[in-house]
């Protein structure tokens, strides 16, 4: 169960990790909004045409929670989405992807806060290096700026991107009991829906770009990968060993992400993205080892 888990959730994480390169690209072919839009249309029919039936046999169950699905679309698919593209015009695709290692801590907090679920020491430690390593990257390899607010905006969108998805997977305890292909099926139409008062508001700014070649392109790559194959597979990895280790394996999107930029964008990898990135990695596996210590132990009374 746990490596079917880890096979998930890493190909979740590299989809991801490409998913900040893709949007990297369509900047100047697609806008944001519209990009958001499309992926999400385009995620909903493919699985509509192989899953109709099974959200015909879900219906009921789905009718009785969709404001809980329509909430789930909104903020995990729509909102988080809107961030990061939004962000990729303001910052490079190395310091999205890497920011992205904040979810984890976030999600720590929120079970705790909310749900009191149990933290091991180690996992403790392991985010606490994860987060040292977003804050090199997100102040650019100097961490007093944050103290003086010095913050670029497109990594404040996506900070504010990290805790909206980190929300997101805390409430994936609240989806119904219905099959994969009908719940990512509604939370794409959720998040389609979503997305439309955001891309009247960029029509209304001028800022709409309808997608040219690499536009069409990009969008159907994101639509089949971050979109509809990385939602799936997250859902199920974090099913199978919980959202606080599921969670952490997002600090791998970093990895990944810093690799494809610099490999098919060419971004530069300065020293303190190479810092952070050790950081993040460090963090995933004391955690993840504290994490399934902490699994296989008694509850507590």
């Amino acid at each position: 169960m746990q490596r079917n888990a880890y096979f998930l959730l890493l190909a979740t994480t590299l989809f991801w990790g490409a998913n900040a390169v893709a949007g990297k690209l369509a900047v100047g072919h697609v806008s944001p909004m519209v990009l958001t839009a499309l992926r999400w249309a385009a995620a909903f029919l493919v699985l509509f045409c192989v899953g109709h039936r099974r959200l015909r046999v879900d219906w009921l169950l789905v009718r009785r929670h969709l404001a809980v699905l329509f909430l789930l679309g909104f903020f995990g698919f729509t909102l988080f989405n809107v961030a990061l593209y939004t962000a990729l015009a303001h910052t490079s695709a190395i310091n999205v992807s890497i920011e992205q290692g904040g979810i984890p801590m976030f999600i720590f907090l929120l079970n705790f806060l909310v749900f009191r679920v149990r933290v091991a020491p180690g996992q403790m430690i392991g985010f606490a290096v994860s987060v040292a390593g977003v804050v090199i990257v997100a102040s650019h390899g100097a961490p007093a700026r944050l103290l003086a607010l010095e913050l670029n905006i497109g990594d404040a969108l996506m900070l504010g991107a990290v805790l909206v998805y980190a929300g997101y997977t805390v409430a994936l305890r609240f989806r119904p009991a219905i099959h994969w292909q009908s719940f990512i099926m509604v939370l794409s139409a959720a998040a389609f829906l979503g997305t439309l008062p955001f891309v009247a508001a960029e029509q209304a700014f001028g800022a709409l770009v309808w997608p040219d070649g690499r536009g069409w392109a990009l969008v159907a790559f994101i639509a089949l990968f971050p979109s509809l194959l990385a939602q799936v597979f997250y859902v199920r990895g974090v099913e199978l060993i919980g959202a606080n280790r599921a969670g952490l394996f997002v600090n791998l999107v970093p990895i990944f992400g810093t690799v494809l930029s610099i490999l098919v964008l060419g971004e530069d990898l300065r020293p303190y993205h190479a810092l952070a990135l050790a950081m993040t990695l460090g963090g995933i596996f004391i955690a993840e080892r504290s994490g399934r210590r902490l699994a296989r132990s008694p509850a507590e009374p």
